[in-house]
């Protein structure tokens, strides 16, 4: 869950650093939320199995 959540702000954070780049801070908001998820997805490990 927070693997894909990740992928996907970064590639919103991408297609708006590439489209919107007056938009500094809030691209960059996007990247730290995509850091933060992908390091809760490997604290919180695979509890479905």
């Amino acid at each position: 869950m927070f693997l894909i959540l990740a992928v996907v702000l970064v590639i919103a954070w991408l297609g708006g650093f590439v489209m919107f780049k007056s938009a500094g801070l809030l691209i960059h908001l996007l990247l730290i939320f995509a850091v933060i998820s992908v390091i809760m997805h490997f604290i919180s490990g695979n509890r479905t199995a």
